[in-house]
């Protein structure tokens, strides 16, 4: 578990995929002095949002496998060495939630439709399958590339060729610095995290409840 709180900007060091037939895996390895000092094989990292396994630690550089799940609903397999990526080490249960609860388990990718520069800060459109739309809301929270956003606003899809659901984020300039929201470019993916919050109510409402559950609520 996470709390969407960037902790460093890390460098990709090696993409390798796998060679073996109907493998569809790679292993990742991503230089973060921060996040390597004090973490042992077996925790959890937040690579761009997704919970990865350390797998093996060398110097201030640390490995993950990437199975063939997280290839095919993330933006992981894009990357090449060189690229930045967000870091964070999972949540202690003495930690402050500055965020909000974020497992790190992608839902899929949006696209950065468009970036608006304010005086003080930028403002983001970021695409949302219409699948996802129902689990979004004004003022409620989004994790972008792993990082905790709350929504400004919230524009279904009018069903019109070519119109896509999205929600516009405000980036202060510490969250651009600290991030790389700060130099994604319009027209890349990003990954996408709900609140699990408003799966677990979505998922209560579209079951009936038992006779008994409701007796025992009254």
């Amino acid at each position: 578990m996470f709390t969407g709180i960037v902790e460093e900007l890390g460098q990709v060091v090696a993409f390798e995929r796998s060679t073996a037939p109907q493998a569809r895996s790679a292993r990742l390895s991503v230089r973060g002095p921060v996040v390597v000092e004090g973490t042992r094989t077996g925790d959890s990292i937040s690579v761009n949002g997704c919970c990865l396994t350390v797998t093996d630690l060398s110097d201030d550089v640390f490995v993950a496998d990437v199975m063939a799940e997280t290839l095919q609903r993330t933006s992981l397999g894009t990357l090449a060495p060189g690229n930045r990526v967000n870091l964070e080490r999972s949540l202690r249960p003495s930690d402050r939630i500055g965020g909000h609860i974020v497992q790190g388990h992608v839902d899929t990718t949006g696209t950065l439709l468009a970036r608006h520069h304010e005086e003080h800060w930028d403002v983001l459109e970021i695409s949302v399958p219409d699948e996802l739309m129902g689990y979004v809301a004004i003022k409620g929270s989004i994790a972008i590339d792993g990082i905790s956003l709350t929504v400004v606003d919230v524009v279904d899809s009018t069903g019109t060729e070519g119109s896509r659901g999205h929600v516009t984020v405000s980036l202060i300039p510490e969250t651009l610095r600290r991030t790389t929201l700060g130099i994604t470019q319009v027209g890349e993916a990003v990954n996408l995290e709900v609140d699990v919050l408003a799966k677990y109510i979505a998922r209560y409402l579209s079951r009936s409840v038992p006779d008994n559950v409701a007796q025992s609520a009254g």
